[in-house]
């Protein structure tokens, strides 16, 4: 029975991850290693500066007081009582598309078990197109999640994963979904994405969030395929050289 690592970047109260690990307790055994409270939009930050601590919360559940990249490093290396076979991070409320890749934590703990040469899948609900999402909706929405995150699993414990590879995985908030499509990266912007707001004392500061989202159109993008009502499944490579540009720099630079 392969042992399957779940974590997060909404913490460990968020209802998504406690789906999740229940969906895949069918298939394996399941530690949970969350951090304590929200890290969304951390990326791959790693705490340096300070103590880390853990706690349980249940039977081979923990949380801890950092990112979602501690919990993978700590969870791997003291935590489990062996190597987990796949880290799963989800399921996000919210999805991770585009750009967007590069703030998630949600991701960035996939990568971080990347790093660490276990194959490794980012799941995110794309539910920030809405607000009008009832506990039952969201319920459901996290269940269709889960379900697609399992189905995932068992195809990565079958076939395996590409070196240095991750899946980021979207799945969409609607009725119907249409299918899987395998997808490339999109392109994200979010149109007046910072707020100029003022302190209690009147002086101006900035939020940083909010905005309308934009989007180069592209058939194989992810983007595409959530807004189409499929779910999407993106194959990232931490390798993130441009190579293309290596043969350009030394061409014009004549080295």
């Amino acid at each position: 029975m392969p042992t399957l690592f779940v974590t997060n970047d909404d913490g460990i109260a968020s209802p998504g991850i406690k789906i999740l690990a229940k969906t895949l307790k069918s298939i394996g055994e399941v530690y949970v290693v969350s951090p304590a409270t929200e890290q969304s939009a951390v990326s791959h930050a790693l705490t340096l500066h300070r103590p880390l601590k853990s706690a349980k919360a249940g039977k081979n559940k923990y949380y801890i007081n950092g990112t979602p990249t501690d919990c993978v490093i700590i969870g791997v290396n003291k935590l489990l009582p062996s190597r987990p076979d796949i880290i799963v991070s989800g399921i996000n409320n919210g999805g991770n598309l585009g750009d967007n890749v590069t703030y998630s934590g949600t991701v960035a703990a996939a990568i971080e078990g990347t790093l660490l040469g276990i194959p490794s899948i980012a799941v995110s609900l794309v539910t920030e197109y809405s607000n009008n999402y009832g506990l039952h909706k969201m319920t459901t929405g996290f269940n269709r999640a889960a379900a697609c995150a399992k189905d995932i699993v068992n195809r990565i414990i079958k076939s395996g994963l590409p070196k240095h590879t991750l899946l980021n995985v979207n799945v969409p908030h609607t009725q119907e979904v249409m299918g899987i499509k395998i997808t490339r990266q999109g392109k994200l912007v979010y149109d007046n994405g910072i707020q100029v707001i003022s302190d209690p004392w009147g002086k101006e500061c900035y939020w940083i969030g909010g905005g309308e989202p934009q989007w180069e159109k592209g058939g194989d993008t992810d983007l595409d395929a959530i807004h189409n009502g499929y779910i999407s499944v993106t194959p990232v490579h931490l390798d993130l050289t441009n190579y293309r540009a290596m043969k350009y720099l030394e061409e014009i630079w004549g080295l």
